[in-house]
């Protein structure tokens, strides 16, 4: 519908746009010039525009008057319907030529104006190519039942003090995917911390939009980057880097997951000062970290696979724990993974880019997603990320099963739940 009604609209500005441009350029040739334009703020179907012959004028008569007051008007948005005429006879040599020739840019300048509103207002082009409150107000009833994704409303995602404090909180399950043995740990940084929701002027918010930005090659040169400014939450991931790449993955950040061993020893470097960094604990030591650093203590650099940072930079009001139900319900519903392996089986943990994922769709009404997906080229020298110099060979023993992922965003991107801001494969 929306597309016929522009395809029209076009056709005929199309004709007043190339009308106008002959009138113009033909000003001053002839004994007489004469156009009506019929200008609506908002585009409509029955734009026209004509010629005629205008009327000698009276002696004396100032031809220009109306038409530069109505002029005005509409620059200044006065009328939502306007009627411009200019009927200027512009005889060779006369004080009224000047008048005329002084009026042409003017026309022009509105003929082209109207055609930019046109392409604006058809989405041809764009300032702000976003996600706008059209999104939330037409969403259509969302499909996790069908998919068996179990992903309901969640107005909390980080752990509080009271969790602890004021009532009790049993979990069979150790790290990461419950808190059993790590509760200490966890009293004692939640005290420091303070903090436990996210900013009021997002979670007061009717509709909220997302954007996940993850670390993908597929990001690369895309200029996404004014785009994923305009979410009301971007969600970052471990210690992907922003500046010198704004172009590709804008400035904003909102949220940032991370772990010991992928965060960056100065958050500021690439976040903004109010991002929320976000600890998503894998295991009891990175609880340790995280309360070595707050209380100053002796750095304990065992039981990482990569040295974690020994001075963080990182604000206690901006800390935010990531509470384990969500990487449970990510490994059990979304990627159907045992979240206790048996035996000597190898454990498989999601990513942090699929956890993010989950946690929007849970906290957000509109979740769209960048720099998602991993080269299907069987070269292993091939980089995976927008930044740095890994290649595929990197993932080679790692705790993430990529195509299974793969597989689990398909299905959400085909229900509907997710949309890619840039083709992928």
């Amino acid at each position: 519908m929306r597309y016929t009604m522009c395809r029209k609209q076009h056709n005929s500005l199309n004709d007043i746009f190339r009308t106008g441009v002959t009138l113009l350029l033909s000003a001053g040739q002839g004994d007489a010039f004469s156009l009506l334009i019929t200008v609506h703020s908002a585009v409509s179907d029955d734009v026209a525009i004509s010629t005629w012959e205008s009327p000698p004028a009276p002696a004396g008569s100032l031809r220009g008057a109306g038409s530069q007051q109505l002029l005005a008007q509409l620059l200044s948005g006065g009328a939502s319907s306007v009627s411009v005429t200019a009927r200027p006879s512009c005889p060779g040599g006369s004080s009224s030529g000047a008048w005329c020739l002084r009026l042409l840019p003017v026309v022009f300048f509105l003929l082209w104006y109207y055609y930019c509103y046109f392409l604006k207002s058809c989405g041809v082009i764009s300032k702000s190519p976003v996600p706008r409150k059209s999104f939330c107000e037409n969403l259509s009833p969302k499909k996790w039942e069908t998919l068996d994704f179990n992903i309901a409303r969640a107005n909390s995602l980080f752990l509080k003090l009271e969790d602890f404090f004021w009532q009790q909180r049993p979990s069979s399950l150790p790290l990461p995917y419950g808190l059993k043995g790590s509760e200490l740990f966890l009293l004692k940084i939640l005290a420091v911390t303070a903090s436990y929701k996210m900013p009021e002027s997002i979670s007061k918010l009717d509709c909220r939009t997302c954007v996940v930005v993850g670390n993908g090659y597929g990001v690369k040169n895309s200029s996404l980057g004014p785009v994923i400014n305009k979410y009301d939450i971007v969600i970052r991931l471990n210690n992907a880097p922003v500046r010198g790449y704004e172009n590709d993955v804008g400035n904003k950040s909102t949220l940032r997951f991370f772990y010991p061993e992928s965060a960056s020893p100065n958050p500021d470097a690439h976040n903004d000062p109010d991002t929320l960094m976000v600890l998503v604990p894998f295991k009891q030591n990175d609880l340790r970290w995280l309360k070595e650093i707050l209380y100053n203590e002796k750095r304990v650099r065992k039981g990482f696979w990569k040295p974690p940072p020994q001075i963080w930079q990182g604000k206690s009001s901006h800390i935010r724990i990531l509470d384990p139900y969500f990487l449970y319900q990510t490994a059990s519903k979304v990627l159907k993974i045992p979240v206790q392996p048996k035996g000597k089986e190898k454990p498989v943990h999601p990513t942090t880019g699929i956890l993010a994922i989950y946690v929007a769709l849970s906290y957000c009404d509109v979740v769209h997603v960048a720099g998602f997906g991993y080269p299907q080229s069987k070269n292993q020298k091939h980089p995976i990320h927008y930044y740095g110099s890994d290649t595929m060979k990197s993932m080679k023993d790692s705790y993430h099963d990529l195509s299974h992922e793969a597989e689990a965003l398909k299905r959400l991107e085909d229900a509907g739940l997710i949309q890619y801001l840039h083709p992928h494969s």
